[in-house]
């Protein structure tokens, strides 16, 4: 059975290196995994106001996420943090009290960018709102794309060396989504 994950691109520009990053893992994961993005265009910004009868971008938004095993951010980084996008979207995932999409799913976080320095600090600052939010992130390993032309060519990554490592980090978070998916033990 192939894990499904459903993945958060942070940038909502549809030709960004990150969606184009996004779909080329993708491609990596299968079949271990089953990546999805997850359109997020299309959400208001969050407003507790609009919790007494959820908009239907929100509701299917939450649906999507409750119904994969798992969740992936793409993260960008815009001045040294990840997106508002990004924000938005753990906003109404956690939202309304006591209906939070992200408790307990299993959740890692890659980005890319042409920036010398990847995304580090924006999956830094990632890492911290997303643990918050009760779900069980993995930070190991660490892909952190310093994007450049020629990388990905037609939806392929061309870099041998990088692909590898894209697969080791696959086997890795499908691992993880299994560990936390076994019954547990109780005496």
């Amino acid at each position: 059975m192939t894990t499904k994950v459903a993945v958060i691109v942070g940038s909502l520009r549809k030709g960004s290196v990150n969606r184009v990053f996004a779909q080329a893992l993708a491609k990596i994961a299968r079949p271990k995994l089953d990546l999805q993005i997850v359109e997020i265009g299309d959400l208001p910004l969050y407003d507790q106001d609009l919790e007494a009868e959820l908009p239907a971008s929100v509701v299917r938004f939450k649906s999507q996420i409750e119904g994969a095993d798992a969740v992936l951010f793409v993260t960008p980084e815009f001045n040294r943090s990840f997106s508002a996008a990004i924000k938005n979207t753990i906003e109404w995932g956690s939202r309304p009290w006591g209906k939070n999409s992200w408790a307990g799913k299993p959740t890692a976080i890659v980005g890319a960018t042409l920036g010398a320095v990847g995304t580090a600090a924006a999956q830094s600052q990632l890492r911290s709102v997303v643990s918050a939010t009760g779900a069980a992130l993995t930070v190991h390993p660490e892909i952190y794309l310093n994007y450049r032309d020629g990388l990905i060519v037609d939806g392929e990554i061309t870099d041998a060396a990088f692909v590898g490592l894209l697969e080791d980090w696959t086997t890795k978070f499908a691992d993880w989504i299994a560990r936390l998916r076994q019954p547990t033990l109780s005496f």
